[in-house]
């Protein structure tokens, strides 16, 4: 009988950690859903200046359709009065066809019937529909097509970049953790202030430089002009055109990112049970993988992760400066010509991706480290 309450005891454990698992999925990813949505709306309400960009439309139209009717000479028999009407007619056609006629945002019981949530659930199940503006190479207007042409630029070259700035940033303050208060040590700190300057700021500087003065690297842009028919040659003049960029990105990332790890290395090998293993012999490469790179994966993780979320979004200012034809450069477009389709698709891949990895850190985060138990805290 003793034997039988003792193995139901570990089943009934199991059935209320993966209950107490399920809860805490359930609410978790609520959460993260509602600030998904919430973000997305405010991103509509702002792009669309809380409706006050519809006015900026209707001018536009209303002095396209204008200029069209008076400078067409197939109107030039008519008279002005006939013009006015039919103008007025052309516009109202055209406000109709963009619904610019229907209330953006209402305020009333029927808040659901108007363009904003509409907006907001074509969004939620990925329905971004037809750029009012900007199109493909190809002549598309999907929104979907255009943001696909420029992704793998932006992945491309930030992806990169950060890559690079990531690893090596690690790597050198580890080294620099070993070797604290030595001179490389002091000058990674006094260092540290070069990244406060942003990337397009030493991406001028370096077009000034090796493209303007010396004439090694090309200004920008994505490849050659005319394109070179072979693909080694196509990937060699890829090449070329990310070395100033990715210089740019590294040089603005690299001080302030060696400096924030090497602090944070050094916080964790002071330690007491790091000071218990070195005084036990544990040698300084297993010393460092067991007791300070273990600790410290969650949040180098969640850098990572979060890094390769931002390279997907591009850069605005730094394509804009080297011509990238990323999805930053389609960002600054969008933004310009009012296109909100377009700006709602990209904030809605960032705020899905973003949703997603949040809610798997704290699942990767168990996995890493055994002493985080997911919906459960700590295990001290």
């Amino acid at each position: 009988m003793a034997r039988a309450n003792r193995s139901v005891r570990p089943k009934g454990r199991k059935i209320q950690s993966l209950l107490r698992l399920a809860r805490y999925t359930l609410f978790r990813g609520f959460a993260v859903w509602i600030a998904l949505v919430a973000g997305i709306f405010l991103t509509i309400i702002i792009a669309n200046m809380g409706g006050y960009v519809d006015k900026i439309k209707i001018a536009q139209i209303n002095e396209t359709v204008s200029a069209s009717v008076f400078m067409n000479p197939a109107y030039q028999h008519l008279t002005s009065e006939e013009k006015r009407e039919l103008i007025q007619k052309l516009v109202q056609l055209e406000i109709e066809r963009l619904e610019l006629d229907k209330p953006f945002i209402r305020f009333d019981r029927y808040f659901w019937k108007s363009r904003a949530f509409r907006y907001l659930a074509d969004a939620l199940v990925f329905n971004l529909g037809f750029a009012e503006h900007i199109h493909s190479t190809s002549g598309s207007k999907k929104v979907w097509v255009i943001i696909q042409e420029r992704l793998p630029y932006s992945v491309l070259l930030f992806t990169t970049a950060s890559l690079i700035v990531f690893f090596a940033s690690i790597f050198v303050a580890l080294i620099l953790s070993r070797r604290y208060g030595s001179v490389w040590d002091r000058m990674s700190v006094s260092l540290a202030p070069l990244s406060t300057a942003p990337p397009w700021f030493y991406g001028i500087i370096l077009i000034l430089i090796f493209a303007a003065q010396l004439r090694l690297l090309p200004f920008g842009g994505f490849v050659s002009i005319p394109p070179p028919k072979s693909m080694w040659a196509y990937a060699l003049s890829v090449i070329e055109h990310m070395i100033l960029p990715l210089s740019a990105w590294f040089i603005s990332g690299i001080f302030a990112a060696v400096y924030s790890w090497r602090t944070f290395f050094l916080i964790y090998s002071s330690e007491d049970y790091v000071e218990m293993a070195r005084a036990k012999g544990v040698p300084g490469r297993a010393l460092e993988r067991r007791y300070i790179l273990r600790p410290t994966l969650p949040p180098i993780i969640t850098g990572f992760a979060l890094m390769l979320i931002s390279a997907w979004m591009g850069a605005i200012i730094t394509e804009s400066v080297f011509n990238w034809p990323g999805l930053g450069s389609l960002y600054i477009t969008a933004i310009n010509g009012f296109d909100t389709p377009v700006i709602v698709g990209l904030t809605m891949i960032y705020a899905y991706l973003l949703g997603v990895t949040v809610f798997l850190l704290d699942f990767i985060y168990a996995i890493v480290d055994p002493r985080i138990k997911v919906g459960g805290g700590s295990t001290a």
